[in-house]
């Protein structure tokens, strides 16, 4: 069986690549295999970790965040104490069974932890959670005109352009990064695999230079919020779960709302959530909930909005509402849009335009409700191959160290979701 030593920023999640690596971590520990955890940061997750039998290494950095300007700025585009720490880890634990698996990078770990792991590059897979492996901002947005960006990262009219949350000095330094990233993370070094979570990310990619025959796609896991499904049909609001921020189209998406005469509940916290609770009392913000909650208000909902202004490669949340019975509305920029429409689980739509989505709102709002059951009992239940599950998923990863090592893993799963 192959040892696996999964790297990632952080060892607590508070995004969607950490909750993978950590999801990674217990499901690997559950066929038997041994793992080995290095983050970069100071190990508040360790003590869960070392509990189910993982080796944690930790780089003991502060985050970027909360380090001085000066420190955050140079140690955030190039960390030498990670590339020494897995130094450490490689000499310890490196064998012609060990694989090597990335999973966030861009706060803590830095361009550092790829120069540390070229000599062993052919059994080393980089998870591609977003894009920041090809555009400097992560996403192939252009935060200022709020719109999808299709400029090749770091050309002329990448680096011209104003993009950026921040400011333009940001965007500079996120391009010094891109830079440093290339040096440190040769495209045509032999690695074992970039892995996509979606197939149609794989454009970007080649066009920023990485070999096609290097791209490996493995979809996210998810499960259904509710074991039953979800009758939609007899439900009558509209339900948002996410951060509350510009380019998730929150604004847009009230909007909307309001025009079509809709019932709208807003999960989630972000900067917005304050002003557009107060310059909207009749829509209902929970914040963010547990499970549970969540699970709670899916039951009262007709159908989940994601309406994200950027090409979102994944959404959990449409996932896991699907496999519960609930049709999704997504925006056009989302990569499983095309899926979600082909397979009659929900709808895409311009969300940018007020008029087409307000109409698309009041559409299903007056769908009849076999119509609507129709859609729900298309997602509930069924191999939509939207994701898969998380014995799935943990399959077709030993899959891909197979193909590095040879090794096999122990145990196996059940089938997608």
């Amino acid at each position: 069986m192959p040892k696996v030593v999964i790297l990632n920023d952080a060892s607590v999640a508070r995004g969607g690549a950490t909750g993978l690596a950590l999801l990674q971590a217990r499901l690997l520990r559950a066929r038997g295999l041994a793992v080995v955890f290095a983050s970069a940061d100071r190990g508040a997750g360790a003590a869960a970790l070392r509990d189910i039998g993982v080796e944690v290494h930790l780089a003991g950095a502060q985050p970027l965040t909360e380090a001085a300007p000066h420190v955050a700025a140079t140690r955030g585009l190039y960390n030498p104490a990670v590339r020494r720490m897995l130094a450490r880890v490689i000499a310890a634990h490196d064998g012609p069974d060990t694989v090597y698996h990335v999973h966030s990078w861009s706060k803590t770990l830095t361009p550092a932890v790829f120069a540390a792991l070229t000599p062993v590059a052919p059994r080393v897979f980089i998870h591609a959670h977003d894009f920041f492996l090809a555009c400097p901002n992560g996403g192939f947005m252009d935060y200022r005109a709020m719109r999808p960006c299709d400029r090749r990262g770091l050309s002329a009219a990448c680096l011209a352009t104003q993009c950026d949350k921040r400011s333009f000095a940001q965007k500079l330094w996120r391009s010094a990064r891109q830079a440093i990233l290339h040096r440190s993370l040769p495209r045509r070094a032999p690695w074992g695999g970039i892995v996509l979570i979606h197939p149609a990310m794989a454009p970007r990619f080649v066009a920023q230079g990485y070999p096609a025959e290097r791209l490996r796609v493995l979809r996210n896991p998810a499960e259904a919020l509710s074991p039953c499904r979800i009758p939609a049909e007899t439900n009558h609001g509209f339900l948002f779960i996410g951060r509350i921020e510009a380019e998730k189209g929150i604004e847009e998406l009230i909007a909307a709302a309001q025009a079509a005469g809709v019932a709208l509940t807003v999960v989630g916290e972000g900067p917005l959530r304050a002003p557009l609770s107060r310059a909207h009392p009749q829509l209902r913000f929970t914040g963010w909930l547990d499970r549970a909650g969540m699970l709670a208000e899916a039951q009262q909902a007709r159908a989940v909005v994601m309406p994200s202004r950027y090409p979102e490669p994944f959404g959990l949340v449409a996932a896991e509402a699907v496999l519960s019975g609930l049709p999704v509305i997504l925006s056009k920029t989302a990569l499983l849009g095309p899926e979600i429409a082909a397979r009659g689980l929900g709808w895409v739509c311009d969300t940018r335009d007020p008029a087409a989505f307000a109409a698309l709102l009041r559409r299903v709002a007056d769908l009849p409700p076999a119509a609507l059951r129709q859609v729900s009992e298309a997602g509930f239940g069924a191999s939509a191959g939207l994701c898969l599950t998380p014995d799935a998923w943990c399959d077709g990863l030993l899959e891909l160290y197979a193909g590095v090592t040879g090794s096999s893993g122990a145990g196996s799963g059940s089938g997608q979701g």
